[in-house]
């Protein structure tokens, strides 16, 4: 059986990833193609309960090590219990997030460089690599008062907390979008940058193009 097709989003809070992610899988499955979606943190047990830690605003102080020691401890649950036997099946894989927004959010964020992230890649999800990853990179300013609103709606809904990144100073947040930009220009094989503040309509027709390209490069039809 041929191996599946692992396709992550990536982005800042407030992006449109979710919005996307969603609009994909409903284009794909139309097609028959029925992807597996997942998230991280989270997606699994353990990382659910790894992303309450992390994301809840009124969790303790975590170090900068530790935080990236958790995205890392998400990352391999998910890559062993969800992602790996998908692709092994041969299904196609729709993950919310992955290394590369540890490389931006705490290698480049919290300032701990890409090499340490790079390096416990290699060693904790071995070395696992989008076949497409796309990249939404609108306004910083959009996406992170997007981000704001979004959270604040969702702590009066149900009382989920996932606030504590959104009260990081917009340095923080300006040090993350560099570091995305420096991931899509090393990798531009792998990562589709769609930027600017398009309609939610034209990030998915460039998306929709994007992976049509890669499933016919990868023997699939679109």
């Amino acid at each position: 059986m041929p191996r599946g097709l692992f396709i992550t989003l990536e982005g800042l809070d407030g992006s449109g990833k979710t919005t996307q992610i969603k609009r994909l899988s409903t284009w794909m499955e139309r097609r028959g193609l029925s992807p597996v979606v997942t998230r991280q943190p989270g997606g699994t047990a353990t990382g659910d309960r790894i992303r309450a830690l992390i994301l809840d605003s009124t969790s303790t102080p975590i170090a900068p090590l530790a935080e990236m020691a958790l995205m890392f401890a998400d990352r391999a649950q998910a890559i062993a219990e969800v992602i790996e036997p998908a692709l092994a099946a041969g299904q196609f894989v729709l993950c919310d997030r992955f290394t590369d927004s540890t490389e931006a959010y705490q290698g480049g964020g919290r300032e701990l460089g890409s090499a340490a992230v790079l390096e416990l890649h290699r060693l904790l999800c071995g070395n696992l690599q989008p076949d497409l990853t796309l990249l939404l990179l609108p306004s910083l300013e959009g996406s992170l008062q997007r981000a704001r609103r979004r959270n604040d709606r969702q702590l009066a809904h149900d009382g989920t907390d996932e606030n504590r990144f959104e009260q990081e100073q917009e340095a923080f947040f300006r040090r993350v979008w560099q570091k995305y930009r420096e991931i899509a220009a090393r990798e531009p094989r792998r990562v589709v940058l769609i930027e600017g503040n398009l309609s939610i309509d034209e990030v998915h027709e460039q998306i929709v193009e994007a992976v049509s390209e890669r499933l016919v490069t990868a023997g699939h039809k679109a």
